[in-house]
Formats: C-alpha cells, structure tokens, sequence
C-alpha cells in the first residue's frame, strides 16, 4: 500500500482554524467541506473570510456538491 500524504498549505491551514469546519476531507489541492445546513450562507462565508485574511484560496461548488451539501476550498495557485 502506497503511503500518500497530503501536504496542506499555511493558507488552507488557517482558513481551517477560523472557519471551523464540522465535516471536511482533504484533497490533493484543498478540502471538502461537507455536511453544510446552509450551503449558501457557508459559501458566503467561506468567501469573506478567505478575502478578509488575503488568502490564496478560492471556493469551488457544482450542482452536484449540491446535492451533498458541500463544497471545496482549494489551493488558488492549482486552480
């Protein structure tokens, strides 16, 4: 079996202790955020606190994260 660790940003790391996040998996260029009540607001959130503390990162949703009440915060650079 392949050991793959994931490295996380100094960025991903501090939107993570600020935003606090209940449910997120790690990506190869981000996270996960799952489980979301409000997807709408989160996303709104997510956005302000990335723009607030000048963050490289940048929110990624679809349709169907939708449907799983998620969406990713990824790397801006591997955009």
């Amino acid at each position: 079996m392949k050991n793959t660790e994931i490295k996380m940003s100094a960025d991903l790391k501090k939107f993570i202790i600020r935003f606090e996040p209940n449910k997120f998996k790690m990506l190869t260029r981000g996270i996960e955020i799952r489980g979301i009540n409000d997807l709408h607001r989160s996303i709104e959130l997510a956005n302000a606190l990335i723009e607030s503390l000048k963050l490289k990162l940048v929110v990624h949703h679809s349709a169907e994260m939708a449907q799983y009440r998620s969406f990713e915060v990824v790397n801006a650079e591997q955009n």
